[in-house]
């Protein structure tokens, strides 16, 4: 069922910051707070101009006159609104995962989408479709959160097995073993019909979102809140096990920890919205050119970054075929794209 705002049918490799120049280097915390407040007020502005964009004529003004509009009210409410506030939640959470993910692996190329979490997740909802589709939403996205952790967890055994890995054997492992498991998915989907579904829950497309179907997301905002309180921790992590246990902390743990919090956040965002890829690969990497790798620093950036990243390519999508939509996951996976390959050639960077 599309909202009612929907238009018709048409006919540990790093990318290494050298010591950075005193004045381009992390902001002091008395200025990271009025930039990150800054950030806030572009992203709440996107926002603003979402909440306005669409095929249904919403302004202001309509909204606020006298009388006021019924139809421009309730697009508003049920549509817009929800809407919204998924892209948001959306781009804060795989932001923070993507964060989380490439501490635990020690490599900057790791994220969701390139460690084969999103698509063992994908691979959970097929199976729980096929073998217990009269299950409520919720626990078919604890299922598919359970295929999310075992993905993830096998990705980081692989890379304990492969001795003196460089930082692009990583990724090009976890693409591999996310190819195995599309592959799996896709063929199974084709034996039992579900194709067109299995197309539904892996293209980032927010046209659907109306209210009663983007409040899964609101948990995604809580496992980001638990990322943030434990947001050291991870920090410590990323520096190796032999460091993490000579502070006396179980590393074990910290990755476990972490490895619950990523598949969650996956397995609730391509439940309700389908995969948006190269956000959490993107976002972790541009807020760690700034602010370094301290994950309590770097996580609210990273939120406010992602849902900015997320509400700009969701704009770009409705505006460039106005009135019809560009799916939010295939803009994001262009521009994406096109900043990871700046991040990559950039003169001052170099991977290892």
């Amino acid at each position: 069922m599309r909202s009612l705002d929907s238009p018709p049918l048409p006919e540990s490799g790093t990318f290494d910051r050298r010591a950075p120049h005193r004045s381009a280097v992390v902001p002091e915390p008395a200025l990271a707070v009025p930039r990150l407040l800054v950030a806030g007020l572009v992203v709440l502005v996107l926002a603003g101009l979402s909440l306005l964009i669409g095929v249904s004529h919403v302004s202001w003004d309509t909204l606020f006159a006298a009388g006021g509009d019924d139809r421009a009210v309730q697009v508003l409410v049920i549509s817009r609104v929800p809407r919204t506030l998924a892209l948001m939640l959306s781009g804060m959470a795989l932001g923070v995962a993507g964060l989380i993910l490439q501490m635990l692996a020690r490599n900057r190329f790791v994220e969701p989408f390139t460690a084969g979490t999103a698509e063992s997740a994908s691979l959970g909802i097929l199976a729980v479709t096929v073998l217990a589709p009269e299950l409520p939403v919720l626990l078919k996205t604890l299922v598919a959160a359970g295929f999310a952790l075992a993905g993830t967890a096998l990705f980081l055994l692989i890379l304990r097995r492969i001795p003196l890995r460089s930082a692009l054997v990583v990724p090009l492992v976890g693409l591999v073993l996310g190819a195995i498991f599309d592959a799996a998915t896709t063929f199974f989907a084709y034996r039992f019909n579900l194709l067109q579904s299995l197309s539904a829950w892996t293209t980032g497309d927010f046209s659907s979102v109306m209210r009663g179907r983007y409040e899964l997301l609101w948990s995604a905002f809580v496992l980001t809140g638990i990322a943030y309180v434990v947001a050291d921790r991870f920090t410590v992590a990323g520096m190796g096990e032999a460091f993490t246990t000579n502070l006396g902390l179980n590393h074990r743990r910290i990755v476990a920890l972490g490895l619950a919090l990523v598949a969650m956040v996956t397995a609730v965002v391509v439940a309700t919205v389908g995969m948006i890829p190269f956000i959490g690969l993107i976002v972790p990497n541009l807020v760690s050119l700034m602010l370094g790798d301290n994950a309590r620093r770097s996580i609210p950036w990273v939120a406010v970054m992602g849902a900015g990243f997320v509400l700009l390519c969701d704009i770009v999508g409705r505006v460039v075929r106005y009135p019809y939509e560009i799916p939010v996951g295939t803009v994001a996976g262009v521009v994406g794209s096109l900043l990871f390959l700046h991040l990559l050639l950039r003169r001052d960077a170099r991977v290892g």
